[in-house]
């Protein structure tokens, strides 16, 4: 487990998304919830308890980034408005629920994104391509990706309610940003971010 800018930034077990940890009480996605004891553990090690999350905050409706929601029950939820109702809807497979075998436990939005709106100090950026509705967070030195940029050039795949027209222009939007650390939603977190954008967005031209 490593602290970036007091960013908390927990690897996911197995088919789990990363989850980030913004002002020890904002969630950045949950993993598919099926390591259940895993992320309440990681948190509690950072002297985090899982009860004072207060808000958990999805990349996209992706199981393996939404699965886990149910684990805090006490959290509102917050997902970009063009997924919000994939999440809603019981066994959407725009949640891409069928790869995993199993059911999502927590169905609920209590906030709709919109680009441009404010999660503590980080702007959240619309970047669809992976989904509808995915979304980046930005605040002026750390991006927090979901699955739409992956370190060493890696992209989200779009075969799941994607669409590479959108990816194509999401990827020209972050590559205008001057990014320090990229903290994406699978795989390592990495510093000399701008380059790992570069090569993710030059592959799609």
């Amino acid at each position: 487990m490593v602290k970036i800018n007091d960013i908390i930034c927990i690897e996911g077990l197995g088919n789990d998304s990363n989850s980030y940890v913004i002002n020890n009480e904002i969630l950045v996605d949950t993993g598919t919830g099926s390591n259940q004891d895993f992320l309440h553990e990681k948190l509690k090690e950072n002297k985090i308890n899982p009860d004072d999350i207060s808000l958990i905050v999805n990349t996209h409706c992706h199981f393996d980034h939404v699965g886990g929601n149910y684990l805090f029950p006490k959290a509102k939820v917050a997902i970009h408005e063009a997924d919000a109702q994939t999440l809603k809807d019981n066994y959407n497979k725009d949640t891409a629920i069928e790869l995993f075998q199993d059911k999502i436990k927590r169905h609920d939005v209590d906030i709709e994104l919109k680009s441009g709106d404010k999660i503590a100090n980080f702007e959240v950026i619309h970047t669809p391509g992976h989904t509808p509705g995915g979304i980046c967070l930005f605040d002026g030195e750390n991006l927090i990706s979901g699955d739409t940029i992956f370190a060493n050039g890696g992209i989200g795949r779009m075969d799941i309610g994607g669409n590479v027209e959108d990816m194509k222009s999401s990827l020209n939007k972050l590559n205008a940003l001057n990014v320090k650390y990229l903290l994406p939603g699978h795989g390592s977190w990495t510093d000399n971010a701008n380059r790992h954008i570069d090569i993710s967005a030059s592959s799609l031209i």
